[in-house]
Protein backbone atom coordinates (compact mmCIF):
# COMPACT_ATOMS: atom_id res chain seq x y z
CA UNK A 1 0.00 0.00 0.00
CA UNK A 2 1.50 2.94 -1.00
CA UNK A 3 0.70 6.91 0.39
CA UNK A 4 -0.10 9.76 -1.40
CA UNK A 5 3.68 11.07 -1.38
CA UNK A 6 4.79 7.49 -3.24
CA UNK A 7 6.30 6.52 0.01
CA UNK A 8 5.25 2.82 1.37
CA UNK A 9 2.46 2.86 4.11
CA UNK A 10 4.02 0.82 6.68
CA UNK A 11 2.27 -2.75 7.85
CA UNK A 12 2.27 -2.44 11.43
CA UNK A 13 2.93 0.88 13.62
CA UNK A 14 2.17 0.84 17.24
CA UNK A 15 2.32 3.68 19.21
CA UNK A 16 2.72 3.77 23.19
CA UNK A 17 1.08 0.62 23.76
CA UNK A 18 0.57 -0.75 27.17
CA UNK A 19 -1.12 -4.01 28.80
CA UNK A 20 -1.81 -4.46 32.10
CA UNK A 21 -3.18 -7.75 33.89
CA UNK A 22 -4.50 -6.58 37.43
CA UNK A 23 -1.29 -5.23 38.94
CA UNK A 24 1.06 -6.73 36.43
CA UNK A 25 2.10 -4.03 33.58
CA UNK A 26 3.24 -6.49 30.63
CA UNK A 27 3.74 -4.07 27.97
CA UNK A 28 5.28 -0.64 29.39
CA UNK A 29 4.92 2.34 26.41
CA UNK A 30 6.19 -0.61 23.72
CA UNK A 31 6.67 1.73 20.23
CA UNK A 32 7.67 -0.34 16.87
CA UNK A 33 7.26 0.01 13.05
CA UNK A 34 7.23 -3.06 10.74
CA UNK A 35 7.57 -2.45 7.09
CA UNK A 36 5.39 -4.05 3.82
CA UNK A 37 6.73 -7.09 3.11
CA UNK A 38 9.32 -6.83 6.12
CA UNK A 39 10.15 -9.71 8.40
CA UNK A 40 10.68 -8.95 12.61
CA UNK A 41 11.81 -11.11 14.97
CA UNK A 42 10.86 -10.49 18.42
CA UNK A 43 13.08 -12.15 20.85
CA UNK A 44 13.32 -11.59 24.87
CA UNK A 45 13.43 -14.03 28.26
CA UNK A 46 9.60 -15.46 28.72
CA UNK A 47 7.72 -12.80 30.04
CA UNK A 48 9.12 -9.87 28.58
CA UNK A 49 5.77 -9.18 26.89
CA UNK A 50 6.46 -10.39 23.33
CA UNK A 51 3.39 -12.79 23.02
CA UNK A 52 1.42 -10.18 24.61
CA UNK A 53 2.01 -7.80 21.76
CA UNK A 54 1.28 -10.31 19.10
CA UNK A 55 -2.45 -10.58 20.78
CA UNK A 56 -2.93 -6.91 20.95
CA UNK A 57 -2.24 -6.84 17.01
CA UNK A 58 -5.04 -8.83 16.20
CA UNK A 59 -6.99 -7.83 19.44
CA UNK A 60 -7.05 -11.01 21.58
CA UNK A 61 -6.07 -9.04 23.75
CA UNK A 62 -6.86 -5.49 24.75
CA UNK A 63 -4.92 -2.55 25.04
CA UNK A 64 -4.61 -0.19 28.19
CA UNK A 65 -2.86 2.55 26.23
CA UNK A 66 -1.50 3.63 23.21
CA UNK A 67 -2.56 2.76 19.88
CA UNK A 68 -2.04 -0.14 16.91
CA UNK A 69 -2.59 0.16 13.20
CA UNK A 70 -2.32 -2.05 10.65
CA UNK A 71 -1.79 -0.81 7.14
CA UNK A 72 -3.25 2.61 8.36
CA UNK A 73 -6.51 0.93 9.97
CA UNK A 74 -6.84 1.56 13.52
CA UNK A 75 -7.06 -1.55 15.32
CA UNK A 76 -9.76 -2.24 17.83
CA UNK A 77 -10.99 1.13 17.68
CA UNK A 78 -13.05 3.63 16.17
CA UNK A 79 -12.59 7.41 15.47
CA UNK A 80 -15.94 9.22 16.09
CA UNK A 81 -17.30 12.62 16.81
CA UNK A 82 -17.58 11.90 20.69
CA UNK A 83 -14.10 10.20 20.84
CA UNK A 84 -12.68 6.73 20.40
CA UNK A 85 -14.90 3.69 21.03
CA UNK A 86 -14.25 -0.04 21.48
CA UNK A 87 -15.31 -1.79 17.86
CA UNK A 88 -18.02 -4.67 18.11
CA UNK A 89 -16.77 -8.26 18.24
CA UNK A 90 -17.91 -8.33 14.68
CA UNK A 91 -15.98 -5.59 13.28
CA UNK A 92 -12.87 -7.26 15.21
CA UNK A 93 -12.92 -10.22 13.78
CA UNK A 94 -13.66 -8.25 10.23
CA UNK A 95 -10.02 -6.48 11.17
CA UNK A 96 -8.45 -10.67 11.89
CA UNK A 97 -9.16 -11.55 8.49
CA UNK A 98 -6.23 -9.45 7.44
CA UNK A 99 -3.89 -11.21 10.71
CA UNK A 100 -3.10 -14.29 10.06
CA UNK A 101 -1.98 -15.82 13.29
CA UNK A 102 0.14 -18.80 13.96
CA UNK A 103 0.19 -20.57 17.68
CA UNK A 104 2.65 -22.78 19.72
CA UNK A 105 -0.19 -25.41 19.82
CA UNK A 106 -1.41 -25.94 16.59
CA UNK A 107 -5.05 -25.62 17.14
CA UNK A 108 -6.29 -27.82 14.57
CA UNK A 109 -9.92 -28.93 14.48
CA UNK A 110 -9.23 -32.79 15.58
CA UNK A 111 -12.44 -34.19 13.67
CA UNK A 112 -11.36 -32.73 9.93
CA UNK A 113 -8.64 -33.98 7.74
CA UNK A 114 -5.80 -31.77 6.98
CA UNK A 115 -8.22 -30.53 3.75
CA UNK A 116 -11.22 -29.90 5.39
CA UNK A 117 -9.31 -27.45 8.38
CA UNK A 118 -7.74 -25.34 5.41
CA UNK A 119 -11.02 -24.71 4.01
CA UNK A 120 -13.22 -24.04 6.83
CA UNK A 121 -12.49 -20.50 7.36
CA UNK A 122 -12.08 -19.57 3.30
CA UNK A 123 -16.00 -21.38 3.21
CA UNK A 124 -17.36 -20.25 6.30
CA UNK A 125 -16.06 -16.64 7.15
CA UNK A 126 -15.28 -15.16 3.32
CA UNK A 127 -17.98 -17.22 1.72
CA UNK A 128 -15.97 -18.63 -1.00
CA UNK A 129 -16.99 -20.98 -3.25
CA UNK A 130 -16.43 -24.30 -2.12
CA UNK A 131 -14.49 -25.61 -5.08
CA UNK A 132 -12.45 -22.47 -5.40
CA UNK A 133 -11.48 -23.21 -1.93
CA UNK A 134 -10.56 -26.86 -2.23
CA UNK A 135 -8.45 -25.78 -4.89
CA UNK A 136 -6.64 -23.16 -3.11
CA UNK A 137 -6.16 -25.19 -0.21
CA UNK A 138 -4.48 -28.12 -2.00
CA UNK A 139 -2.17 -25.71 -3.32
CA UNK A 140 -0.87 -24.00 -0.21
CA UNK A 141 -0.74 -27.73 1.53
CA UNK A 142 1.93 -28.25 -1.39
CA UNK A 143 3.57 -25.21 -0.56
CA UNK A 144 4.06 -26.35 2.89
CA UNK A 145 4.92 -29.27 1.70
CA UNK A 146 2.14 -31.33 2.85
CA UNK A 147 0.27 -32.38 -0.72
CA UNK A 148 0.15 -35.88 0.10
CA UNK A 149 -1.97 -35.24 3.27
CA UNK A 150 -4.73 -33.61 2.69
CA UNK A 151 -6.63 -36.18 3.46
CA UNK A 152 -4.91 -37.04 7.10
CA UNK A 153 -6.43 -36.11 10.42
CA UNK A 154 -4.42 -34.28 12.89
CA UNK A 155 -3.64 -37.50 15.12
CA UNK A 156 -1.90 -39.16 11.91
CA UNK A 157 0.34 -36.45 11.34
CA UNK A 158 3.31 -35.64 13.43
CA UNK A 159 3.46 -32.26 15.11
CA UNK A 160 5.62 -30.68 12.72
CA UNK A 161 3.37 -31.66 9.99
CA UNK A 162 0.57 -30.15 12.15
CA UNK A 163 2.10 -26.96 12.40
CA UNK A 164 2.41 -26.64 8.85
CA UNK A 165 -1.18 -27.31 8.61
CA UNK A 166 -1.78 -24.49 10.61
CA UNK A 167 0.37 -22.03 8.43
CA UNK A 168 -1.57 -23.00 5.44
CA UNK A 169 -4.72 -22.27 7.44
CA UNK A 170 -3.72 -19.10 7.99
CA UNK A 171 -2.45 -18.32 4.21
CA UNK A 172 -6.37 -19.67 3.05
CA UNK A 173 -7.68 -16.37 4.41
CA UNK A 174 -4.91 -14.29 2.51
CA UNK A 175 -3.51 -11.80 5.23
CA UNK A 176 -1.57 -9.08 4.41
CA UNK A 177 0.06 -9.73 7.94
CA UNK A 178 1.36 -12.82 9.47
CA UNK A 179 1.94 -13.24 13.24
CA UNK A 180 3.73 -16.49 15.02
CA UNK A 181 3.56 -17.32 18.37
CA UNK A 182 6.40 -19.28 19.40
CA UNK A 183 5.50 -21.85 16.44
CA UNK A 184 8.14 -24.56 17.00
CA UNK A 185 8.50 -24.08 20.93
CA UNK A 186 6.04 -27.22 21.44
CA UNK A 187 7.64 -29.36 18.49
CA UNK A 188 10.55 -32.32 19.23
CA UNK A 189 13.67 -31.01 18.39
CA UNK A 190 13.70 -32.95 15.03
CA UNK A 191 10.81 -31.18 13.55
CA UNK A 192 11.77 -27.72 14.12
CA UNK A 193 13.79 -27.79 11.25
CA UNK A 194 10.84 -28.25 8.46
CA UNK A 195 8.32 -25.33 10.24
CA UNK A 196 11.31 -23.34 10.35
CA UNK A 197 11.57 -24.06 6.73
CA UNK A 198 8.30 -23.37 5.19
CA UNK A 199 8.46 -19.88 7.10
CA UNK A 200 11.78 -19.42 5.21
CA UNK A 201 9.89 -20.09 2.18
CA UNK A 202 7.05 -17.18 3.55
CA UNK A 203 9.77 -14.91 4.06
CA UNK A 204 11.14 -15.56 0.18
CA UNK A 205 7.75 -14.94 -0.87
CA UNK A 206 7.82 -11.34 0.79
CA UNK A 207 5.37 -11.63 3.06
CA UNK A 208 5.00 -9.33 6.34
CA UNK A 209 5.88 -11.39 9.49
CA UNK A 210 5.90 -11.06 13.22
CA UNK A 211 7.76 -13.92 14.95
CA UNK A 212 7.82 -14.75 18.20
CA UNK A 213 11.06 -17.08 18.60
CA UNK A 214 13.64 -18.18 20.63
CA UNK A 215 15.82 -19.90 17.27
CA UNK A 216 18.33 -17.26 17.18
CA UNK A 217 19.96 -18.78 13.95
CA UNK A 218 16.40 -18.26 12.28
CA UNK A 219 16.89 -14.57 13.33
CA UNK A 220 20.17 -14.00 11.90
CA UNK A 221 19.59 -15.53 8.58
CA UNK A 222 15.83 -14.77 7.78
CA UNK A 223 15.22 -11.36 9.70
CA UNK A 224 15.04 -7.84 8.24
CA UNK A 225 14.94 -6.79 12.04
CA UNK A 226 15.39 -8.05 15.07
CA UNK A 227 13.61 -6.83 18.10
CA UNK A 228 14.97 -7.70 22.17
CA UNK A 229 12.03 -6.92 24.87
CA UNK A 230 12.36 -7.57 28.48
CA UNK A 231 10.44 -6.41 31.02
CA UNK A 232 7.53 -4.96 28.44
CA UNK A 233 9.84 -2.59 26.79
CA UNK A 234 11.84 -2.33 23.65
CA UNK A 235 15.61 -2.60 24.52
CA UNK A 236 17.19 -3.28 20.98
CA UNK A 237 16.00 -2.48 17.72
CA UNK A 238 17.96 -3.23 14.62
CA UNK A 239 19.39 -5.52 12.18
CA UNK A 240 19.97 -9.09 12.96
CA UNK A 241 24.22 -7.88 12.43
CA UNK A 242 23.68 -5.27 14.89
CA UNK A 243 21.81 -7.24 17.22
CA UNK A 244 23.09 -10.58 17.60
CA UNK A 245 26.38 -9.71 17.17
CA UNK A 246 27.04 -6.11 18.53
CA UNK A 247 23.83 -6.29 21.19
CA UNK A 248 24.61 -2.53 23.12
CA UNK A 249 22.11 -3.39 26.26
CA UNK A 250 23.77 -5.80 28.54
CA UNK A 251 20.17 -7.29 29.05
CA UNK A 252 20.68 -8.40 25.79
CA UNK A 253 24.15 -9.67 25.80
CA UNK A 254 23.40 -11.86 28.74
CA UNK A 255 20.06 -13.36 27.22
CA UNK A 256 22.03 -13.82 23.92
CA UNK A 257 25.31 -15.37 25.79
CA UNK A 258 23.10 -18.63 26.50
CA UNK A 259 22.23 -19.22 22.79
CA UNK A 260 24.82 -18.08 20.82
CA UNK A 261 28.20 -20.06 22.70
CA UNK A 262 26.01 -22.79 21.71
CA UNK A 263 25.50 -21.77 18.25
CA UNK A 264 28.52 -19.82 16.79
CA UNK A 265 27.88 -17.47 14.18
CA UNK A 266 28.08 -19.07 10.55
CA UNK A 267 30.92 -18.11 8.80
CA UNK A 268 30.28 -15.51 5.75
Amino acid sequence: MTGHDGTQTPMVVAHQVRKHFGQLEVLKAVDLTVGTGEVVVLLGPSGSGKSTFLRCINRLERLDGGSIHVQDELIGFRRTPAGIRHLKPREVTRQRRDIGMVFQHFNLFPHLTALANVIEAPTGVLREPKNEARARALELLERVGLADKADAYPRQLSGGQQQRVAIARALAMRPKLMLFDEPTSALDPELVGEVLATMRDLARDGLTMLVVTHEVNFAREVADRVVFMDGGRVLENGSPQDVLDNPAHPRTRSFLSRFLTASPAPER
